[in-house]
C-alpha cells in the first residue's frame, strides 16, 4: 500500500460521517470497550461512508469482526497481535498494520509481514498512558531505514504543524487523533491537515 500522508484516527462512525466527506483518504476506526452489536453498527456505517468517498478504512483491534464484516484493513497493537490469528487474517484478504515502540517489538512486527508499521509516540501524547518515552524525530528516520520498503506511520503528539517534520524525517503517513477531535473546529483542522500534507501526497 501507499498510505495517504494524513491518517485520521477516530472513535466512532459519527466522526467518520462528519469528516471523511471533507477529503480524508485514510481513516482508522478505533473504538474501545463497546459491545459487539454497537461495534458492528459503527463498522457498517464507516464502511458505507468510506466506500462512497474513496477513503481507506482501517479497523483497530477487532480482527474477527473485521473478517466477519469483510473489512479490508486491520490495525493491531502488540498485545492484540499475540492473540490474533494472523493466518486467518491473511486468508480473509485483510491487510495488516502493526504498532511498534522499541526494537524488540519491531522484530515481532516484521516477522508478521505487515502492510505497514507504526511508530510511536513521537511526541508526548494525551491519548493514553504510555510506557514509552517520546521517540523523537531521529527515531522516525531510523525506523524508516529498518522497515523500508514497508510504509511507516508516525503517531503520538502529531499536530498539523508537526506533520511535515515526521514526513520529512521518513514517515509515509502522520497519524492524528486529538489535534482534530479536541479542536474547536474539527472540520477546519481537517482541511488544514489535507493542505499541509499535500506535498507528500502521491
Amino acid at each position: 500500500m501507499t498510505p495517504d500522508p494524513f491518517y485520521l484516527i477516530v472513535d466512532s462512525a459519527d466522526w467518520i460521517e462528519r469528516l471523511v466527506p471533507l477529503g480524508v483518504k485514510l481513516v482508522q476506526l478505533r473504538i474501545k470497550d463497546a459491545d459487539e452489536t454497537v461495534l458492528r453498527q459503527h463498522i457498517r456505517r464507516a464502511k458505507t461512508v468510506c466506500a462512497t468517498h474513496g477513503c481507506q478504512l482501517v479497523l483497530n483491534d477487532y480482527w474477527q469482526l473485521a473478517i466477519d464484516e469483510t473489512c479490508d484493513f486491520i490495525h493491531l497493537g502488540q498485545e492484540d497481535l499475540v492473540d490474533a490469528d494472523v493466518a486467518a487474517i491473511r486468508a480473509a484478504g485483510l491487510k495488516l498494520g502493526l504498532s511498534t515502540h522499541d526494537p524488540a517489538e519491531l522484530d515481532t512486527a516484521l516477522a508478521a509481514r505487515p502492510d505497514y508499521v507504526a511508530l510511536g509516540p513521537v511526541w508526548p501524547t494525551i491519548l493514553k498512558a504510555m510506557t514509552w518515552a517520546p521517540q523523537g524525530i531521529e527515531r522516525v528516520t531510523d525506523w524508516k531505514a529498518r522497515v523500508s520498503p514497508l510504509p511507516l506511520v508516525a503517531i503520538g503528539g502529531v499536530t498539523v504543524e508537526r506533520a511535515p517534520l515526521v514526513l520529512d524525517a521518513g514517515a509515509d503517513s502522520a497519524a492524528v487523533v486529538t489535534d482534530i477531535t479536541l479542536n474547536p473546529d474539527p472540520e477546519a483542522r481537517v482541511r488544514q491537515w489535507i493542505e499541509a500534507t499535500a506535498p507528500w501526497r502521491h
